[in-house]
């Protein structure tokens, strides 16, 4: 039985420009709003339980705002080991965590949290995608870095673009959840929601 239309706004809860890309290839209008949340890792703390929490709240916090709307919250956590993986900010601090995951594995764990106050609904997804690194060397790393500038990214790349060259091995179910929003279950949740897609 279809889902009767859902007219109500669209936001994401998100100051990405990343994630509004992604978003925006499902040809849905929405507006983006972010969310102002604290995103500080609790003792003890699981990286899947982090991403999961931030993305719940982050929905909560701009659905309290806009309560007629149907909010999307995202989070992502990047890990290599017992080591959380953030964004490098800086070439010295891009070029370290590159060289460091050479010929390692690092996780990535996407949360994706969708909130519908009028039909009183949520949905919540956690993707996780396993990254394999080439044995990089130090003027490789050197040369992406000068290209892509990736200094605003976990792990220091851009998988969507010359980042794919570094690694040997992605395991994923969804491409799009290593770049920050899985699109493949957001696409049926936002269908299950009323939203339509295509």
């Amino acid at each position: 039985m279809p889902v009767a239309p859902n007219q109500a706004p669209l936001i994401l809860a998100s100051a990405s420009k990343y994630r509004r890309e992604l978003l925006a290839r499902l040809s849905v209008d929405f507006s983006s709003v972010a969310p102002g949340t604290i995103e500080t890792r609790q003792a003890g703390e699981a990286p899947d339980h982090l991403a999961m929490r931030l993305a719940r709240e982050k929905a909560q916090t701009i659905a309290a705002q806009h309560s007629k709307s149907v909010v999307i919250g995202a989070d992502q956590v990047a890990t290599r080991g017992d080591t959380v993986l953030g964004k490098p900010g800086d070439h010295e601090a891009a070029h370290r965590q590159l060289l460091e995951s050479s010929d390692q594995g690092v996780s990535f764990y996407t949360a994706v949290y969708l909130l519908d106050p009028l039909r009183g609904s949520s949905e919540h997804h956690l993707d996780h995608t396993r990254v394999h690194f080439r044995s990089l060397r130090d003027d490789e790393i050197q040369r992406y870095l000068e290209l892509e500038k990736p200094y605003d990214c976990a792990g220091a790349f851009k998988a969507e673009g010359l980042g794919i060259s570094l690694f040997w091995r992605i395991n994923t179910d969804d491409p799009t959840a290593l770049q920050g929003l899985p699109l493949i279950w957001l696409a049926s949740a936002l269908r299950r929601a009323g939203f339509v897609i295509p």
